[in-house]
């Protein structure tokens, strides 16, 4: 059982340590084998770019692949379920030519005008979060073969042990579980979210841009890796990417129910990378703290903990001198205004996405830092919360509303634009003279004050 894609991607990558120093690209099946490809690329020191490929569903049944397509007119069927199913060649023309248009937009959406990266001479290391029937994964093949690669190398977290027998295309398969009794890849996920467009997006530019970074002195590099903090005699784990040389760092605090592996915390931070800021992404309890419904409602406690995780950072020699801000969702973002309203609490900006500052109370008036409120239009109960909340504010302050969004910003484009609101916060406070305008999106509700 993986945690998410994020832990699979990690899980992948040890078993493919033997490719690292190789001439290796890998390439990731949108949307959700993207984040499981991007762990692979990170650990692995290789390029990462996406394979596009559309599931041709039964037209009755459109979850049952009786086929798939790629690109470069790449073509896979599954004779058995096409004789199952009795498709006619008109219905499966008519299906092709629906997800050859739908391929052919998403290749421009990922890509956003970037040039394919070439396959010729090369391994072309295919990641998916998991396979089920494998027409997908075979299509995958079939493209990277036509577009030159060399040697082809298929990895997933899970597939099915019927699957993989025989499996024709790639010249060597790496799977981590086989399961002889398989239901659904999402089975073996605690947390198997949908990964949207954007995220994809988001970690196509974020591995992109750290290629491109151009030759860097021998003493300076990025640090990208997960610490332990020690907090409260308790040790906060999480994520901490710092950029060289850091000019501010952003700590996220999350709310229960979520995680320092939360893909929607991961997608934000991506964003905040891209705009050249630090991250942090926090685990504020323990699994056994988090059992104790008290603990998650202790706004003090997590705020605690996070001001201390802040004061580690700053601690560290590759982080001096960088500036701080907060983020914080559901009971986290009590937290960061708790924490930010300490005496001498060194934070530059706090932006609440979905919180509830409501929970920091008394504390609010205190906050000097300057903060921004991010709800959903739809999130009516939590909205009324954040006026009330914006009304105890003695700091420069805004409440920006994302139409039609819910309470976890689900739905298509909602979680993009609290990022780049988010993103556009943080510049403007936390990086004076980055001149980086805001990018709307959300309605903002008052000006500031």
């Amino acid at each position: 059982m993986f945690e998410d894609r994020v832990d699979a991607g990690r899980q992948l990558a040890a078993r493919l340590g033997y490719l690292r120093g190789q001439d290796v690209v890998v390439l990731g099946l949108p949307r959700g084998g993207v984040p499981v490809a991007y762990e692979v690329a990170q650990s692995l020191g290789a390029e990462l770019d996406v394979i596009v490929v559309r599931k041709l569903g039964v037209p009755y049944q459109p979850e049952v692949a009786m086929g798939a397509i790629g690109e470069g007119g790449a073509r896979v069927l599954e004779p058995r379920i096409l004789a199952q199913a009795r498709v006619a060649q008109d219905d499966l023309l008519q299906v092709e030519e629906r997800e050859r248009g739908v391929l052919q937009a998403r290749v421009e959406r990922f890509r956003r005008g970037r040039p394919r990266t070439l396959l010729q001479g090369r391994t072309a290391l295919i990641v998916d979060d998991g396979v089920a029937t494998g027409s997908t994964a075979r299509a995958a093949c079939q493209v990277a073969r036509q577009l030159g690669a060399a040697r082809v190398v298929l990895a997933v977290p899970v597939a099915p042990r019927e699957a993989l027998r025989d499996f024709e295309g790639p010249d060597e398969v790496v799977a981590l579980s086989t399961p002889s009794h398989f239901t659904a890849v999402g089975c073996h996920y605690r947390d198997f979210s949908p990964t949207t467009d954007e995220e994809v997006v988001v970690l196509l530019d974020a591995a992109a841009k750290r290629s491109s970074g151009g030759e860097r002195p021998a003493n300076a590099a990025d640090f990208d890796g997960d610490v332990l903090i020690p907090a409260g005699g308790q040790p906060p784990a999480g994520p901490l990417y710092l950029p060289e040389p850091p000019p501010a760092v952003v700590l996220f605090a999350h709310g229960s129910g979520s995680s320092r592996s939360s893909p929607r915390n991961r997608y934000v931070a991506r964003v905040l990378e891209q705009a050249g800021l630090g991250t942090l992404l926090l685990d504020l309890l323990t699994p056994e703290e988090e059992l104790d419904r008290a603990n998650v409602f202790d706004i003090g406690l997590l705020a605690g903990r996070l001001a201390e995780a802040a004061r580690w950072v700053l601690a560290r020699p590759d982080a001096a001198g960088c500036r701080t801000g907060y983020f914080g969702a559901s009971t986290g973002a009590a937290a960061a205004l708790w924490a930010a309203a300490e005496p001498g609490a060194a934070v530059g900006a706090v932006v609440s996405r979905g919180g509830r500052p409501d929970l920091a109370g008394d504390r609010l008036p205190a906050v000097t830092a300057p903060t921004l409120l991010i709800v959903g239009g739809a999130d009516t109960h939590v909205l009324e919360l954040n006026h009330q909340a914006r009304g105890k504010l003695r700091c420069t302050s805004e409440l920006a509303v994302v139409p039609g969004a819910s309470h976890l910003f689900e739905e298509p484009g909602t979680l993009a634009e609290a990022a780049v609101l988010a993103g556009d916060w943080f510049v403007r406070h936390l990086l004076p003279g980055a001149g980086r305008r805001p990018a709307g999106g959300g309605t903002l509700a008052g000006g500031a004050r």
